[in-house]
């Protein structure tokens, strides 16, 4: 049996006695047997008072072995759940090297998390047990892990009295109790939403200020369906390889969540696989960076085929390495924010599969781009104008869409609310064009998801104009606006005709000092999709913008001159040509420009 936590500068000699604790079984009637008492007591001062912590299910067999420091020991990982709605089967017994047994609100707050059978401490002092202490659940209270009403508590004992204790008898009337009422355990099922969000000092020159960026970690949480507890800005120089931050904190960190019952605990960077693993393990929860939660959302909300497609690849992509060389550990990543969605079921796949599922998915993706690219090509044929909505996510890019063309997209004030691609047409006094709305933008995008989803970001660099939504009422709009550019120069069509749309702008306080800001941004508009504020006027300036129509016309070029049709291949669009006696009859589109270059030409 492996034994789990602080096992450093434990000589090997001791390790070997305290995994020898297994071989002791504790009768099934007894709360814990004066044998198992006295071993630990006496390994506790060999260990130089760190306390020890052993589980043991109903057949009285150790199933867990942990070793803290002097204060606390880590939660066991695996638990007995038989039933969400019964006790896990477990029963923790733990060793309080200062000699005092009376149970802690952190061993409180352990026995509800992990609706253990019971919790019992053993005071241990120079090697000898100086009392023992018990506590169960309290069925008839409401379970309230901060609050002693919702315990029972026996104790203390010395060794002789322990072996009378109906223990037995005490569980089995507690079970019953359990039994009546159903949502006994309703609040510590939902655990595994309850998070906690860790940001980080920014270096110089970042983006976002580190309080900006853990709300946005935040927004990000509660779109996924998240209950965020707490949130806390660290203060590292130099990311540990181990943990990404330091053992110490790490320590704190697993002390704070087991105190504040916390299900998840999310990285506002990025973590590698083996610091991920690593947390895990010591912090006994889930552990998923930035990256992760964002997967998770695009998972949660994409609706069409395609999108679906494109976050499973990406998904497949982030997890791959988090997956190698886990063997038959990789069912315990089936669960979980930052797991679930497109993909789940290939997760317990060796590495061949998965390999062989993301070329699967790249085919598939590639497929849908020749698909587009005929549809690209037909709009080009009939010279409609393209225009494409892009910004920071949650900008409003679908709601302006909807009060351009009465789409009725679903638009919502959430992160990522609307991921698949829209396109609408909308009618104009000089004629009709295209809007597509696209997915939105954010500081750290993942890399996974930028190339899972260059098919869709491709209706961006088609595009004749782009319309880029900027959230005015949002303080942190400028680093918005640097974010969305980073991610179009890497797109290479920064230099794309933009108009700056600053929308909310029924939200802006201080419309005035705005407007002087937003003239920075030429060409640029403010307006409310929420209320149509300055729509007619948005429409104008894309009409400036539109590329000149092409008009079809159909020409007669002489043989001698036959070189003009493929200066027209190479600067018109040609849709049909002819060759007869009297020369060659092409059907192409002109501009202004090559309509009066090709004037003699025409029939």
């Amino acid at each position: 049996m492996d034994i789990r936590g602080n096992v450093a500068n434990i000589k090997k000699s001791v390790l070997i006695k305290i995994e020898a604790l297994e071989d002791i079984i504790v009768p099934r009637h007894l709360l814990v047997s004066p044998v198992l008492a006295h071993e630990l007591a006496y390994l506790t001062n060999l260990i130089n008072d760190k306390e020890i912590a052993v589980y043991i299910d109903r057949q009285g067999t150790i199933r867990n072995i942990m070793i803290g420091d002097k204060n606390s020991a880590s939660l066991a990982e695996n638990r007995l759940y038989r039933n969400k709605n019964r006790l896990s089967g477990l029963r923790c017994v733990h060793t309080h090297p200062s000699g005092d047994s009376t149970l802690s609100t952190l061993d409180l707050t352990s026995l509800s998390q992990l609706r253990l059978d019971c919790m019992v401490a053993v005071g241990a002092k120079g090697g000898r047990v100086t009392s023992i202490s018990a506590a169960f659940l309290q069925p008839n209270k409401q379970l309230i892990p901060e609050d002693k009403g919702s315990y029972q508590f026996f104790g203390p004992f010395n060794c002789e009295q322990v072996v009378d204790f109906p223990f037995d008898e005490i569980l089995a009337d507690i079970e019953k109790d359990i039994t009546k009422s159903a949502d006994y355990f309703k609040d510590s099922q939902h655990n595994e939403f309850k998070a906690l969000l860790l940001g980080f000092s920014r270096q110089k020159g970042a983006l976002l200020t580190s309080e900006e960026s853990l709300e946005e970690l935040e927004e990000l949480s509660k779109t996924a369906g998240l209950e965020v507890k707490e949130k806390l800005i660290l203060n590292i120089k130099k990311p540990d390889t181990a943990f990404f931050i330091g053992t110490g904190k790490v320590k704190e960190l697993s002390l704070y969540r087991q105190q504040h019952n916390i299900g998840i605990i999310i990285f506002d960077e990025e973590l590698s696989p083996r610091q991920q693993s690593n947390l895990e393990d010591i912090l006994g929860c889930s552990v998923i960076d930035r990256t992760a939660l964002i997967l998770q959302i695009f998972a949660d909300r994409a609706r069409t085929k395609e999108g679906k497609l494109q976050v499973e690849l990406a998904q497949l992509n982030y997890l791959l390495p988090r997956l190698i060389g886990r063997g038959h550990d990789l069912s315990r990543l089936g669960g979980g924010i930052g797991t679930r969605g497109p993909g789940e079921t290939k997760l317990e796949t060796d590495r061949r599969k998965i390999y062989k599922r993301i070329s699967t998915l790249k085919k598939e993706i590639t497929e849908i781009r020749k698909q587009r690219n005929v549809l690209r090509n037909q709009r080009e044929k009939n010279s409609v104008p393209v225009v494409a909505l892009v910004g920071y996510t949650n900008a409003g890019k679908s709601s302006l869409l909807n009060t351009l063309t009465a789409a009725e997209v679903f638009s919502e004030d959430k992160l990522f609310a609307t991921l698949d691609p829209t396109t609408r047409r909308l009618e104009m006094e000089g004629g009709e064009l295209l809007i597509t709305d696209t997915v939105g933008f954010i500081q750290k995008l993942p890399t996974q998801l930028v190339a899972a989803f260059q098919a869709t970001l491709e209706e961006i660099q088609y595009a004749d104009i782009l319309l880029h939504v900027i959230d005015s009422s949002n303080s942190a709009w400028p680093t918005h606006i640097t974010a969305v550019n980073m991610i179009l120069e890497e797109l290479k069509i920064i230099d794309k005709p933009t108009i700056h749309v600053f929308n909310k702008w029924d939200l802006v306080t201080n419309p005035e000092d705005m407007e002087l800001y937003i003239n920075k941004y030429k060409p640029s508009i403010p307006v409310s999709a929420r209320y149509g504020t300055n729509i007619e006027s948005l429409l104008g300036l894309i009409s400036e913008y539109l590329p000149e129509k092409l008009e079809q016309v159909r020409l007669l070029l002489p043989y001698s001159e036959a070189s003009l049709l493929n200066t027209l291949y190479n600067n018109c669009s040609v849709e049909e040509t002819d060759y007869q006696e009297e020369g060659i009859y092409c059907t192409v589109r002109l501009n202004n420009y090559w309509l009066q270059m090709m004037k003699k030409y025409m029939c």
